[in-house]
């Protein structure tokens, strides 16, 4: 990879992280936690960075947070691992990487795509949830399990934005 190339994965890399962040103040309050465009940039990375960059976006993102920076939906430092909303944080890295590394860049086949969408929604679930359950109440309970479940139609419609929307924009960034 020359100079230039990685220049650019650099930037874009930082741009996704920052993305990420600026959607955590778009929120919606629902329950214990809030509805946010996080997600929404996190497979806007898978789609458009690959699984490596687009992971490395959302350590970025979840590292700057629990450093200090005010970058998560309610602040950001080390005492936020202990959020409900927290483990929904550390899905998003796993999630863009599945993302990433099942969508096929440049394809017009659309199960590809939507099913590299739903396995990250999967995986950003099967980290999030748990940590929802245990910072809420110490252990799994079918009630909270309910009220984590809530967010999952809102993290569909964003998948259903970010994929027609990445199709387009995979041109340009290339």
């Amino acid at each position: 990879m020359g100079q230039k190339n990685r220049t650019k994965a650099l930037l874009l890399t930082a741009l996704f992280a920052a993305l990420t962040a600026a959607g955590a103040l778009i929120r919606i309050p629902l329950g214990y936690s809030s509805v946010t465009l996080q997600f929404f940039f996190c497979a806007m990375a898978a789609f458009l960075l690959g699984p490596w960059k687009a992971a490395a976006s959302q350590l970025l993102y979840v590292l700057l947070g629990l450093v200090g920076l005010p970058v998560f939906t309610e602040g950001g430092g080390l005492t936020y691992v202990a959020h409900p909303g927290f483990g929904f944080l550390l899905g998003l890295i796993p999630a863009a990487l599945v993302m990433g590394l099942l969508y096929q860049k440049g394809s017009r086949k659309l199960f590809h795509q939507i099913l590299a969408a739903g396995c990250g929604l999967i995986t950003l679930y099967v980290v999030g949830l748990p940590w929802y359950c245990f910072a809420l109440v110490g252990g799994i309970s079918r009630e909270v399990l309910a009220s984590g479940l809530v967010f999952l139609p809102f993290d569909v419609a964003k998948l259903l934005l970010a994929l027609p929307l990445c199709r387009r924009l995979e041109r340009q960034i290339g």
